[in-house]
């Protein structure tokens, strides 16, 4: 599902570059001269380029602008050719055996068996259907952000080259440690960068801990509240790569208490399923703790009634309600940050956590 209906699993990014004068029209020539153009016949493996969020039939954006208020909508297309990697097989040893019956030869050296493969890779390409798949962009223009609907480093990699390609703007993903308070405790020499990168995970766990220190109540800096609980799965480790151990455990509140005892242990929460309640709205996600991914990101109930004709004012409702929820975990993340650099953290947060941890 994308941002048009259902859950919203997304990334974000930082759109890095000023933006050219007469933007949108620049916007106007650049998205068209990359959207998406299919092909008959072709052998190649991968296509891409945009198409509308509203149809993605529509590659011209003629019946839908991509432009709403102040953001910028579309989907990337990539459609990709396939081979079952058993057809590729007996396609080759068939057109073996006839190039052997037909030379009179009793064997095939490297450099024919490799033009061969690639011969019958090209005409396998030629006839195969490619599958599509659309992940849906949101550029939101006033806070130079993008929210990207994949979780996926390959498919990451393929939107920030075409963004690239067709902005001349570059995107960096949105990490904890690239935060301005992280950076900075690590250039003054108060953190270091190696412990630093998994400074998303001290904030999970932390978050965890505060879930529950007021029955999920949690004041924002702006003197609000929020009502935020972890529920069904919580999965923990320590360390990273090939030398991480780790451990997932499921339920509520008290019932985690394997969950605590893995943080006793040294491990630090990765990702959480999250349920969040502020001014009358609930969502529930998964929050990874490594890079601030949002998984299945549902949705407080749309207010808005779309039209056929319309669908315009539905998705910014939706836009709002996903900005407002990556909104509160980022004010609940720099309050974090500002106790964790701060004389409060040894001389009372971590008292009041080793208290929870032991409850």
């Amino acid at each position: 599902m994308g941002l048009l209906k259902g859950n919203f699993s997304f990334a974000r990014f930082h759109v890095t570059g000023p933006l050219p004068k007469a933007f949108l029209n620049f916007v106007e020539s650049r998205i068209k001269a990359n959207s998406f153009r299919e092909t008959l016949k072709s052998a190649e493996e991968k296509r891409s380029g945009w198409v509308s969020v509203m149809d993605i039939l529509d590659a011209d954006f003629d019946k839908a602008s991509y432009a709403l208020g102040n953001y910028l909508i579309f989907s990337l297309r990539i459609d990709r050719k396939i081979i079952p990697p058993k057809l590729l097989k007996i396609k080759i040893l068939e057109e073996e055996r006839q190039f052997l019956a037909q030379t009179g030869k009793t064997r095939i050296h490297k450099q024919m068996a490799d033009g061969i493969k690639d011969k019958v890779k090209l005409e396998l390409l030629s006839r195969l259907d490619p599958v599509p798949s659309f992940y849906d962009v949101c550029w939101a223009l006033g806070k130079n952000t993008v929210y990207f609907s994949s979780l996926s480093d390959k498919i990451t990699d393929d939107f920030i080259d075409l963004f690239k390609k067709t902005f001349s703007l570059g995107l960096t993903r949105k990490l904890p440690q690239d935060h301005e308070l992280v950076a900075k405790n690590v250039a003054a020499g108060s953190a270091k960068q190696a412990e630093e990168a998994l400074v998303g995970r001290e904030f999970m766990t932390w978050l965890w801990f505060k879930s529950e220190e007021r029955n999920g109540r949690i004041s924002l800096p702006r003197g609000n509240e929020v009502e935020l609980n972890f529920a069904r799965r919580i999965a923990l480790a320590a360390g990273e790569g090939e030398y991480s151990q780790g451990v997932a455990c499921h339920g509520i509140h008290s019932e985690l208490t394997e969950g605590k005892e893995a943080i006793r242990q040294g491990k630090k929460v990765t990702e959480a399923g999250i349920r969040l309640i502020a001014d009358q709205n609930e969502w529930e996600f998964t929050l990874k703790a490594d890079n601030f991914h949002f998984q299945s990101l549902k949705l407080p109930p749309a207010e808005w009634q779309e039209t056929s004709e319309d669908q315009s004012g539905k998705l910014l409702e939706r836009i709002y309600l996903i900005e407002n929820a990556a909104g509160i975990i980022d004010e609940l993340y720099n309050e974090f940050l500002s106790i964790h650099y701060s004389p409060r953290w040894d001389e009372n947060e971590m008292k009041l956590v080793t208290k929870w941890l032991h409850q």
